[in-house]
C-alpha cells in the first residue's frame, strides 16, 4: 500500500484512504462535498452500533461500547464491511454487504425476485441466486401452452435490470449466477459469459456435486435432472462436461465451481432449507432471503516485536463479534423477509486482511510450509474466540431464535448467539481505508507509479518495503523504478535473497501455494473463503484443472481462477524500455488525461432525437485538438440530464486520454432506445447515438492529419506489450487499473469495486 501518510485530528491516515473515505464513505452536502472528518465517520459509526447494547440492558454504559468499537476501528484493528461505515447512523442505515434471493419456477417468482433485487441494490447490497430450479430451455409451460426460455435468459433480464438500477449512489450491484451441475442447460450456462459484454453484472460459478467429481474422475457419464418434473433427463461426459468449464475459466477467470455437498454440510440448519447460492465473490453461503454482516480483523496489527501477539488477536475477535451481533439489530433491512431471516439466524462473518503484512513482518515467505502453518493457526484462534465470544452474548442475550433447529443443538454444547461465525471476504476497499495488504491475498505491487497534479508522476512503495530498504541501505529511486519496471523482486539482486524471499507477490507464487492457502484458512471457516488463483499468462488447461482438483480434495468450498492476460478489456500497454522484444520490461501505465486550459473554442450542433432536440458542443484546446463535449437537451432534467451528462463526461475523458475518435463513435453509435428519430435522411437511435454521429461529423474528416495529443504522444506504437499483473480492465471512476482481486475486479487506487 502507499507510504504518504498523514494525521487527521488524531487519525493516521494514507492519501489513498482519503481519496477513498472522500469519495465514498463521509457524509456531502447537496454539493457533494464532504462534511464530516474520517474521524467523525468512525465515530458515527461506533456510536449507532454501540446503541444495539440498550435493546439487552437499559443500565449498560454505551460510551464504553462505544469506545470500545472506536479504539478498535481508529487503530484499523478491525474493520466492519463498507455498508457499515457508509451507512450506520444515517437514514439509509443499511449495513448488509449481500443477500441470497430465491427463484421458483414460475414467471411470478421471477420477477417478483427481481423487484426485490432492485430494492436491494438500490440500498447498496449485492444479490446471489441459484437459477437451477428453472425449467430447462424449450420446455412446455402448461399454463399458456408456449415453451420456456431457460435460466440463461431469465439471468440476462436480471443483469438489465442491475444495470438499470445505481446502488445508493455509491457503486451498481453486483451479482452471482449459480447453476447445477446436472441441471439440463448446464452447457449453455458454462459458455454464457464467452464474450466479455456478456451478462457483464453477474459472476458465474458451477454448483458441483460430489457425484459428479467421481464420474470425472473415472471418466463416466452422469445424469442429467430436470427440476421442473424432478426427473432424469438424459445423461453427459463428466470428463467432457468438465473440460469446458475448464476451458472457460482459462479464457477469461469464468464460471467458478462452488461444492454444493460441502456448503451443505457445514450447514447450520439443515432443517429450514438447502443452501443453494452464494453472495457475489462467492464467500458467504446462505439460505434465501438470509443476508451477511461482515468485518475483518487487521492482521498486520496483530504483530509485535517480530512475534504473533496472540492475546490482543483474542480481544479483537471478541469485540468484532460484538459489533457484528449489534450490527444485526442496528440494521435496516430492505426487505421485511430479509429482516426475519437474518434475525432468525443471525449470522455474522468476521475475517481477516493484513495477512501479506503479518507474514513480511514475521519474516516468513507466503509460499512456503511455516507460512501454511500460520494461516491454520491464526485462523483457528479467532474462530475458537468468536464462539467464545458468542457463547458469552448468548448467556446474556439469547440463543439465536433458531438454535433448537440447528446442528448445535446437542447435548452438552453451550447456546450460540449466532449460527456463523466466520468468514473471508474481499477486503479490496477496507484494506485501503486500513492502508494493509488484502485479505488473505500476497502483495500485488511493491512498487508503482501514482499520477498527481499535471501529470507528474510520484513513486508509491509498500511502507514496509520502504522501511526496511532504508534500514539496510538499499533504498533508492533507481531501484523502485527498477521494482517497478520488474513487477517482483525475483531477478534483482541489488536486494538481499531473504528479503526477495519474504517480500514475494502473487505471480511470484505457483497456482499451488495459493490454493493452498485458501485451503489452509477454509479448515477454520464456517461459511467459506474468497481467494483469486492467479495463473501465468502461459499457464495450460491442465494447469486449471489442477487447481480445481486440489481445492476439491484439500477441502475448499469454492474456487476462483485468473490467468494474466486472459480478459479482451486488459488492454493497457508500456513502453518497451529496450528494441529486443526478449528484454521488454512489464509495468503498470496509467492513462492520464490532459489537463484542461483557461479558455477552449467550439461548436454546437442541434440534433432532433426521439426524446427532443439535442444539443451537442465540442470543444477544442488551444492546439485545435478535440478536448470535451457538452450536451444540452432542451429543458429536460432529472434522469435524463444526469444520464447525458455523464455520456459527455466520459466522451470528454476519453477525448483528453488521447483515445481514437473512431474508438469512441465505435462505442455510442447504434446504441438504441424506445423513441428512436430520423435526422437528415438517416436513424438516430438514441441520444448516445446522436453524440457519436456529432463527433463523427465534425472530429473524423481532420483526424488524419491532426497531431496527436500530449497523452497520445506518450503511447508507444511499436514496441508495445501487455503489462503484467492481473489486470483486467480501467476503473471506471478514476482511469487507474482494475485487478482481478479475491474473486472481484477491484481498484487499489480509489476503491472501486465491481462487487
Amino acid at each position: 500500500m502507499s507510504v504518504s501518510v498523514q494525521k487527521r485530528e488524531g487519525l493516521t491516515i494514507s492519501e489513498n484512504a482519503k481519496v477513498v473515505l472522500e469519495r465514498r464513505y463521509l457524509k456531502k452536502d447537496e454539493r457533494g462535498k464532504a462534511i464530516e472528518t474520517p474521524q467523525d465517520m468512525i465515530r458515527r459509526v461506533a456510536k449507532n452500533i454501540a446503541s444495539a447494547d440498550k435493546f439487552y440492558n437499559k443500565n449498560i454504559d454505551l460510551k464504553k461500547t462505544e469506545d470500545l468499537f472506536y479504539s478498535a476501528i481508529t487503530n484499523f484493528e478491525f474493520l466492519p464491511n463498507s455498508p457499515t461505515l457508509m451507512n450506520a447512523g444515517r437514514d439509509l442505515q443499511q449495513l448488509s454487504a449481500c443477500f441470497v434471493l430465491p427463484i421458483d419456477d414460475s414467471m411470478e417468482s421471477i420477477f417478483e425476485t427481481i423487484k426485490d433485487t432492485a430494492m436491494i441494490h438500490k440500498s447498496g447490497g449485492g444479490t446471489g441466486f441459484s437459477f437451477s430450479r428453472l425449467r430447462p430451455k424449450n420446455s412446455t409451460v402448461r399454463s399458456t401452452g408456449g415453451i420456456s426460455s431457460g435460466p440463461v435468459s431469465f439471468m440476462k433480464v436480471f443483469n438489465s435490470a442491475t444495470q438499470a438500477v445505481k446502488q445508493g449512489g455509491t457503486r451498481r450491484g453486483a451479482n452471482m449466477g449459480i447453476l447445477r451441475i446436472d441441471h439440463p442447460d448446464i452447457l449453455e450456462f458454462i459458455t454464457c459469459k464467452e464474450s466479455d459484454k456478456e451478462i457483464t453484472n453477474f459472476n458465474i460459478s458451477i454448483g458441483v456435486t460430489e457425484d459428479f467429481i467421481k464420474k470425472v474422475k473415472a471418466n463416466k457419464e452422469y445424469e442429467l435432472i430436470d427440476p421442473h418434473t424432478k426427473k432424469p433427463a438424459g445423461t453427459k461426459k463428466a470428463r467432457e462436461v468438465f473440460d469446458l468449464v475448464v476451458k472457460m475459466a482459462h479464457k477469461n477467470g469464468e464460471p467458478g465451481l462452488i461444492f454444493l455437498d460441502r456448503l451443505n454440510r457445514d450447514n447450520p440448519t439443515p432443517k429450514l432449507g438447502e443452501i443453494e447460492s452464494t453472495n457475489p465473490c462467492g464467500e458467504q453461503p446462505l439460505l434465501p432471503y438470509e443476508s451477511c454482516n461482515l468485518g475483518s480483523i487487521n492482521l498486520g496489527k496483530m504483530v509485535k516485536d517480530g512475534k504473533i501477539d496472540w492475546q490482543k488477536i483474542k480481544r479483537t475477535a471478541k469485540t468484532a463479534v460484538h459489533f457484528l451481533d449489534n450490527v444485526i439489530d442496528m440494521n435496516k433491512y430492505p426487505l421485511k423477509k430479509i429482516e426475519n431471516m437474518t434475525r432468525s439466524n443471525r449470522k455474522i462473518g468476521l475475517g481477516i486482511m493484513g495477512f501479506a503484512d503479518m507474514l513480511i513482518k514475521l519474516k516468513v515467505p507466503y509460499n512456503s510450509e511455516e507460512a501454511i502453518k500460520i494461516a491454520e493457526e491464526v485462523m483457528e484462534t479467532i474462530l475458537e474466540d468468536a464462539k467464545k465470544a458468542s457463547s458469552e452474548l448468548a448467556k446474556e442475550r439469547g440463543a439465536f431464535p433458531n438454535f433448537k433447529n440447528s446442528i448445535y443443538n446437542t447435548p452438552g454444547s453451550p447456546p450460540l448467539r449466532n449460527a456463523t461465525l466466520t468468514t473471508v471476504a474481499p477486503t479490496g476497499t477496507i484494506s485501503i481505508i486500513a492502508n494493509c495488504s488484502s485479505g488473505i491475498e500476497p502483495l500485488f505491487a511493491l512498487a508503482y507509479y501514482r499520477n498527481v497534479m499535471d501529470n507528474d508522476k510520484l513513486i508509491e512503495v509498500n511502507n514496509l518495503f520502504k522501511e526496511l530498504a532504508v534500514q539496510k541501505g538499499f533504498y533508492s529511486e533507481g531501484l523502485m523504478k527498477k521494482i517497478i519496471e520488474k513487477g517482483s523482486l525475483a531477478d534483482i539482486e541489488e536486494v538481499p535473497l531473504d528479503i526477495r524471499e519474504a517480500f514475494v507477490t502473487s505471480h511470484d507464487i505457483s497456482p499451488e501455494w495459493h490454493v493452498r492457502m485458501q485451503a489452509a484458512f477454509q479448515k477454520f471457516t464456517n461459511n467459506a473463503v474468497s481467494k483469486t488463483i492467479n495463473f501465468p499468462q502461459e499457464a495450460d488447461f491442465k494447469d486449471v484443472e489442477k487447481a480445481y482438483i486440489l481445492a476439491y480434495e484439500l477441502g475448499c468450498k469454492g474456487i476462483t481462477i485468473y490467468r494474466d492476460k486472459s480478459r479482451a478489456e486488459q488492454v493497457l500497454n508500456i513502453e518497451s524500455k529496450d528494441t529486443q522484444p526478449e528484454k521488454e520490461a512489464d509495468t503498470e501505465r496509467k492513462i492520464s488525461p490532459r489537463p484542461r486550459p483557461v479558455v477552449t473554442r467550439g461548436t454546437t450542433t442541434k440534433v432532433g432525437t426521439g426524446c427532443g432536440n439535442l444539443y451537442v458542443t465540442i470543444n477544442e484546446d488551444d492546439k485545435g485538438l478535440p478536448f470535451e463535449v457538452f450536451t444540452q437537451m432542451g429543458k429536460s432534467g432529472g434522469c435524463a440530464a444526469s444520464q447525458l451528462e455523464s455520456i459527455a463526461r466520459l466522451v470528454s475523458l476519453t477525448l483528453r486520454s488521447g483515445i481514437e475518435i473512431s474508438a469512441i463513435i465505435e462505442q455510442l453509435r447504434g446504441i438504441r432506445c424506445p423513441s428512436p428519430s430520423w435526422e437528415k435522411g438517416g436513424r438516430i437511435f438514441s441520444c448516445a447515438d446522436a453524440i457519436a454521429r456529432v463527433v463523427e461529423r465534425r472530429l473524423t474528416k481532420r483526424e488524419e492529419s491532426a497531431p496527436l495529443p500530449s497523452a497520445e504522444k506518450q503511447r508507444p506504437t511499436p514496441k508495445t506489450k501487455k503489462i503484467s499483473g492481473n489486470i483486467v480492465g480501467v476503473c471506471p471512476d478514476c482511469g487507474s487499473a482494475l485487478r482481478h482481486e479475491e474473486g472481484c475486479m477491484v481498484c487499489r487506487s480509489c476503491g472501486y469495486s465491481k462487487c
